[in-house]
Formats: structure tokens, C-alpha cells, sequence
């Protein structure tokens, strides 16, 4: 059965997206079969996967309003293991539509259920807000990662974030748990950067990986290739910085058996 992980923070330009994208990518090179799930109206983990979602019929909006199954969206990447559930604009009237149904906060922890036992990881990138398309990814999830960034507002929200988990694990999921939060643009040259891992300790003791990822250029450029960072500069520092990441991912869920 896999591990549902959502990638979760409410605030833009963080690298939640250009986590999940890599963090995925590098999971399936080391042999594990992931699913990529884009929970994001923007479809960027779509788009910066290689998908055009302007030529999909179907995406994850139709699977979550239930006029389609999530396996006839599902799409194979040209990495072996890795798949893709793509999402298209359409996603931005989920929010409205489900807000009606019953069990709304579960659409889609039924929908990935259904697949679950097909995969070692399912990977949700979710929108930035905290509506009801991530408290879905949040109550889907076994855990839940935070790209923090290490800019001078990285911490503004991180409280209400803490605070709609809590509620989640109180009223709805009590087995979701954080995971951590991963460091993203750092640049250990800086002494911001020093200072927001400083303060990030305050949040998430214990808690936070050591694979910090760096501002690289090129890890900025692949998603307008419509390709991870290992298909588009795998020599890169943000390459080695994701596979290393990928790999304490791994090391860590040993550590839990």
C-alpha cells in the first residue's frame, strides 16, 4: 500500500510544486512506483511534467465530481514507475462544486484509495490556499511535507498551516502526521537563509530534512521544458539536492518499520 504525501503550503512560489515534480521523479528512479497527483488548479505539476492540459479531455476534476474513474486520467511518464494524475483549469470549480456533497473533505482519499495498492508513494502537489481542494490532499494524506522558503516572509502563515493540520488530526484524520518541512532556495552563503532555519527549528523540531534544496537557475528553468530536473540537468546542484532528499525520504520511512 503506498504512502500518501501531500506536498502542502498556502503561500505562492515556495517550490511546493518543484518538489513534488522531483521528488517523485527521483523516488521512481530509485526504484519505487509513484504516482504524481496535481491537486493544483494552475496544473503546473501537469505542465512542468511535460502534460499539455489544454489537449486532456478529462483531468482531476472530472475524477473528484465523479464522472470519471481516477485510472482513465492516470498517465505514464516516459521514467519507468512514475505516472501521472494530471489536472486541468477546470479543477478551479471543484472548490465551489464540492462544497454540497457529502464527505467532501474524503473525495479524494476515495478516489486515490482506489489505486492505492498500486503504488509504493503517491505524491499530491497542493494549491496554495487552504481551501477545500488542500484540506482534501491533507485528509488524503498519511503525511505531509513543507517546503519552507528561505526568504524573510517564508514564515508568515505557517501558524494558520500548523493550525488547519491540528484541526485535521482532531476532527477528521488522527493518524495524519508532519513529516517536515524541506528548506527550499537556500543558499548557505546568506545569513537570512542561516536565520530561517533558525527559526524554522521553533516550528518543527526534529523535523525538518537535511537536504536543504538550493536556488539554482536550472532547477528555476526545467519546468518550462516541461521536465524534472533529472531529465533536464542532472548534474546540477538541484538535481544532486532532490536525489539526496529522495534518498533520506527513503532512509527515513526504514527507519519507521
Amino acid at each position: 500500500m503506498a504512502r500518501i504525501i501531500s506536498v502542502v503550503n498556502q503561500k505562492g512560489g515556495v517550490g511546493k510544486t518543484t518538489t513534488s515534480i522531483n521528488l517523485a521523479v527521483y523516488l521512481a528512479a530509485l526504484g519505487k512506483y509513484v504516482l504524481l497527483v496535481d491537486l493544483d488548479p494552475q496544473a503546473n505539476a501537469t505542465s512542468g511534467i511535460g502534460i499539455n492540459y489544454n489537449e486532456l479531455k478529462n483531468g482531476l476534476y472530472e475524477v473528484l465530481s465523479g464522472s470519471t474513474d481516477i485510472r482513465s486520467i492516470i498517465q505514464q511518464h516516459d521514467l519507468d514507475g512514475l505516472k501521472i494524475a494530471p489536472a486541468t483549469s477546470a479543477l478551479a470549480g471543484a472548490s465551489v462544486e464540492l462544497v454540497n456533497i457529502d464527505r467532501r473533505e474524503f473525495r479524494l482519499l476515495d478516489v486515490v484509495d482506489q489505486v492505492r495498492h498500486e503504488f509504493d508513494y503517491i505524491i499530491i502537489d497542493s494549491p496554495p490556499s487552504l481551501g477545500l481542494l488542500t484540506i482534501n490532499g491533507l485528509v488524503a494524506a498519511d503525511e505531509i511535507l513543507i517546503p519552507v522558503q528561505a526568504e524573510y516572509f517564508a514564515l508568515e502563515g505557517l501558524g494558520q498551516l500548523m493550525n488547519t493540520i491540528n484541526l485535521i488530526k482532531e476532527n477528521i484524520k488522527p493518524e495524519v502526521k508532519v513529516l517536515g518541512a524541506v528548506l527550499t532556495m537556500y543558499d548557505s552563503r546568506q545569513k537570512l537563509s542561516e536565520q530561517v532555519m533558525h527559526e524554522l527549528y521553533q516550528y518543527f523540531p526534529d523535523k525538518i530534512f537535511r537536504s536543504a534544496i538550493p536556488r539554482n537557475v536550472r532547477l528555476a528553468e526545467s519546468p518550462s521544458f516541461g521536465k524534472s530536473i533529472l531529465h533536464y540537468d542532472p548534474k546540477s546542484k538541484g538535481a544532486k539536492a532532490y536525489e539526496r532528499l529522495a534518498k533520506e525520504l527513503l532512509e527515513m520511512h526504514e527507519n519507521y518499520k
